[in-house]
């Protein structure tokens, strides 16, 4: 299982910053966490970047047991 890890928005719409999911690829633990959180959730992961143990992530690459996976949304400053 991965560790997933939210933030921002995405950690405000699941109601938690760190959760574990199953999933043998990022894409597997994408669909986890839209099924465990809700379409809301979903809708805010198409703006997110996806990091996999501090390095940029895609849908097919593997997730391992204990792995990180971060889900990061677009940020604004000023």
């Amino acid at each position: 299982m991965a560790v997933l890890r939210l933030f921002a928005q995405v950690r405000e719409a699941a109601g938690t910053g760190r959760d574990v999911v199953d999933g043998a690829t990022v894409d597997d633990v994408l669909a986890g966490a839209r099924a465990r959180y809700g379409d809301g959730f979903g809708a805010l992961l198409a703006t997110c970047r996806v990091w996999v143990n501090g390095e940029p992530a895609h849908g097919d690459d593997p997730v391992g047991e204990g792995d990180e996976v971060a889900f990061l949304p677009p940020v604004s400053g000023g």
